[in-house]
């Protein structure tokens, strides 16, 4: 049996069920990838066969929250194998249309697919030259509206705080971007935010008040089912990026401040899902990318205050100011194809 899923503007065919994104139906399928699972299949086995080397090593978090990570090429990129300490491994072969994946217990499915459905799909992207915002993202007006920033800065946090309040979630965490028609849009995710405990409690009062992403790990998720929360399922043109500052203590925090382009420019490019993978020749396209997007897009700072208490303050806040800015560029533009 096979499962067929939409995720970032990739159709995805499986060999297992996976956990967050809604099926496809059969008459909609388009497969750009494949996910495999069980036993190795025969392709990830030959190309691990050649001599690999580490490209990239990532170090357990110090909080213990994130394992270590092991980015490997074989040969002379003819595979990539992705290994977390945990016991996940990935293989992802040379044109990353095929990919393998396998655990260890105690991971389960759950544990699997929250690897695929981040990192392993961010890698993809990666591949596929394609330049992801490290963001969350919701719509406003029919355009989307990204927030970059550094991990811990309250991205997802906020966009599920506005799911609360009604506002559509685009994509939690990664933001695939294109350029079509002269603009730049953002591709869907899956229906679902991921937040730490702490987050649920200062949203819904308790950690309880969202289920566990896996058995194992203590993050849990907010499902934009249409019912508490609603999910945005078609690639919106990009109408606003609010980069997070650090937290606060101010006491006129939380506040918008205007960026020009260049410093939006340089925040950026430290802003882009796995840019460590880049090699000079693509940081140099890349930067040309995000050149034309900050001519485009307005990119304003956000500051929010250090009291995680007054997220209603910092959503009201953005909604006001997304208003005004949306209302008056709103564009005559039709979607693209997710």
């Amino acid at each position: 049996m096979s499962y067929s899923y939409r995720v970032y503007g990739l159709g995805i065919d499986s060999t297992t069920s996976i956990a967050g994104p809604e099926s496809v139906p059969q008459s909609a399928r388009r497969a750009d990838l494949c996910l495999e699972t069980g036993p190795e299949p025969e392709w990830a086995s030959q190309a691990c066969a050649s001599p690999g080397h580490v490209i990239s090593h990532r170090p357990e978090s110090e909080d213990g929250a994130d394992p270590s990570f092991q980015l490997i090429e074989h040969g002379q990129a003819e595979c990539f194998e992705l290994a977390y300490s945990d016991g996940a491994r990935f293989v992802v072969d040379a044109d990353a249309r095929r990919v393998w994946g396998t655990f260890r217990p105690p991971l389960t499915n759950a544990d699997l697919a929250t690897y695929f459905l981040g990192p392993i799909l961010g890698f993809i992207l990666r591949r596929w030259h394609v330049t992801s915002l490290h963001a969350s993202a919701v719509e406003f007006f029919g355009q989307a509206v990204a927030f970059s920033g550094e991990a811990g800065f309250g991205k997802s946090t906020t966009a599920a705080a506005l799911a609360l309040r009604g506002v559509p979630v685009l994509s939690e965490d990664i933001s695939p971007m294109q350029e079509s028609a002269g603009r730049f849009h953002l591709f869907p995710g899956y229906p679902r935010v991921c937040l730490w405990p702490d987050s649920v409690v200062h949203l819904l009062g308790s950690a309880e008040a969202l289920p566990r992403l896996t058995p194992v790990w203590e993050k849990r998720f907010l499902y934009l089912d249409g019912v508490r929360a609603r999910f945005s399922p078609e690639a919106l043109p990009l109408g606003l990026i609010y980069l997070f500052a650090p937290r606060s203590d101010d006491a006129g925090t939380p506040r918008v401040e205007e960026m020009r382009p260049r410093e939006a420019l340089l925040n950026l490019v430290q802003n882009t899902y796995m840019n460590w993978l880049l090699d000079r020749e693509q940081r140099a396209v890349e930067f040309d990318t995000l050149s034309r997007l900050v001519q485009q897009v307005p990119v304003r700072r956000i500051i929010p205050h250090r009291d995680a208490g007054r997220i209603t303050a910092l959503c009201e806040l953005i909604q006001k100011d997304a208003a005004a800015f949306l209302m008056e560029r709103k564009p005559s533009l039709g979607k693209v194809r997710a």
